[in-house]
């Protein structure tokens, strides 16, 4: 005889979400560093947003506050730098996917999963390329705000995907 099913529970897969207001370069790298202190090895971060949003500036920030070794700046044309922690923290594996086709054979040239246990993984550009990495990963979304004067207004919703950010309170990231 079979144990009974366990009862679905909706929190195992609703996304969880946060939107904030970030109104500079500087706060940006500032989210980055916050987030930074939500982050353990095994997650993996998807940025997604246009040219020039700032996907970049919050990887530094993500690089700063996990405390690892070199500046991060794009990597679009290495198209994956991984940065060791200088500490005893997890390393930053950094992708940026916008040169890489759509097929998953190229991604999985780059061995992601094999690095995505042990490290903090943050992808550029990785919408419709990675999400068959793991079930549990963060997207974050930039987008310019409309009719700013300065162009350094952003909204940006990060949605947690999965067990592992079920319970993650994204709200504490507001700058």
């Amino acid at each position: 005889m079979e144990a009974p099913a366990a009862p679905h529970n909706p929190a195992d897969t609703m996304p969880v979400t946060a939107r904030l207001t970030v109104e500079s370069p500087e706060q940006m790298q500032e989210l980055g560093r916050r987030l930074a202190k939500l982050l353990r090895a095994g997650d993996l971060v998807m940025l997604t947003g246009e040219l020039g949003a700032g996907k970049t500036t919050l990887a530094r920030g993500l690089g700063e506050g996990l405390g690892v070794r070199g500046a991060v700046t794009s990597p679009t044309f290495v198209i994956a730098r991984v940065h060791p922690s200088l500490g005893d923290g997890p390393p930053l594996v950094h992708v940026d996917a916008y040169r890489l086709g759509g097929g998953l054979d190229e991604m999985e040239d780059l061995d992601l999963d094999v690095s995505l246990p042990d490290s903090v993984i943050v992808v550029e550009w990785g919408e419709g390329k990675v999400e068959e990495l793991t079930e549990d990963r963060l997207h974050v979304l930039i987008h310019r705000a409309v009719g700013d004067t300065t162009d350094e207004v952003r909204h940006v919703t990060l949605t947690g995907v999965g067990q592992r950010w079920a319970t993650v309170d994204l709200g504490v990231l507001a700058v």
